[in-house]
């Protein structure tokens, strides 16, 4: 049987399905729907190089790969691959081959340094050491059942501080722009990003079809967004994801982040939501420690693995 890589054709619905499918398989803890795929092959920044690779054996995706520049990075020469494949396919070439795609292609664009998120299990560490590939920081999968045991109660806002939902900004969402863009600077990292192009942010981050603007809370301090908790969701799987709470310097140390947090969770889960799931680097201690006060339980870790290109 022989394994081949190509692009991935966005315009196939039924390889973009399958795409989806062996990323949920392979990496259960995240939202993966074709009409994000999709979306993110169409917008995202041309400088990033971005490409969805599939590993094919006689007509089935069996690997799938995310590849990019950091391009908003103020660090040039950066690259990141994301490697899955189908557990039951795995020891048969595809992932070799995809990460020997992946290295070309950044490496035909400049890129010197590479990143890799990989589980936290002794075969994928190994697969990615073999490779040359060094370890880095890590990160944890974190789960709560919003079915289960009940979610801290509603607080009320202190005196000037109001919550509103990003539903509200939609005539103009650039002050979540700029508040995205002032948390993102201080997120733990090993490739810093920069928040620079509102436009951009437009098409990638505000028009994503994951992006729930009902059930993503904004804290305002005397009518400035100061913190925010931001919500995905996939309805047809009654899943809820946090992708970023964050809470602008001049304010913190006042509970805001929680405070959204939390009104986002109830909502989610007056929604019909049952699951939710985040994500934080392990060395982010206060937002660990926020998870843990509302119920969240650790489900898998990664690791962060980088690679110099000679």
């Amino acid at each position: 049987m022989t394994v081949t890589v190509r692009d991935l054709r966005s315009e196939d619905r039924a390889e973009v399905e399958a795409f989806a499918h062996v990323r949920h398989l392979a990496l259960p803890h995240i939202l993966w729907t074709p009409e994000a795929i999709v979306h993110n092959l169409a917008h995202t920044h041309p400088d990033a190089r971005f490409r969805s690779l599939v590993a094919e054996e006689d007509g089935e995706v069996v690997g799938t790969a995310q590849v990019q520049l950091a391009y908003d990075s103020p660090e040039p020469g950066q690259g990141m691959l994301n490697i899955y494949v189908h557990p039951d396919r795995i020891r048969r070439g595809a992932g070799d081959l995809l990460v020997r795609a992946a290295e070309r292609h950044l490496a035909g664009h400049g890129a010197t340094k590479l990143f890799a998120w990989v589980l936290d299990e002794p075969a994928n560490r190994a697969f990615a050491e073999r490779r040359g590939y060094r370890a880095s920081r890590s990160a944890h999968f974190l789960r709560l059942d919003l079915t289960g045991g009940a979610l801290p109660p509603l607080q009320s806002p202190a005196p000037g501080v109001e919550l509103r939902s990003a539903a509200d900004f939609a005539d103009d969402p650039r002050p979540l722009f700029e508040l995205d863009a002032a948390t993102t600077s201080d997120e733990p990292s090993d490739v810093d990003a920069e928040l620079t192009d509102y436009e951009t942010w437009v098409e990638e981050i505000w028009k994503h079809p994951l992006l729930d603007r009902e059930l993503t809370t904004i804290a305002l301090v005397e009518g400035h967004p100061a913190a925010f908790s931001l919500a995905w969701t996939d309805a047809a799987t009654g899943r809820y994801a946090t992708a970023m709470t964050g809470t602008a310097r001049p304010y913190r140390g006042r509970g805001l982040a929680k405070l959204a947090k939390n009104d986002s969770l109830h909502r989610a889960r007056a929604a019909g939501y049952t699951v939710a799931l985040t994500g934080n680097d392990t060395g982010n201690g206060p937002m660990l420690g926020i998870n843990k006060w509302f119920g969240y339980e650790i489900c898998a870790s990664e690791v962060r693995y980088v690679r110099e290109l000679a």
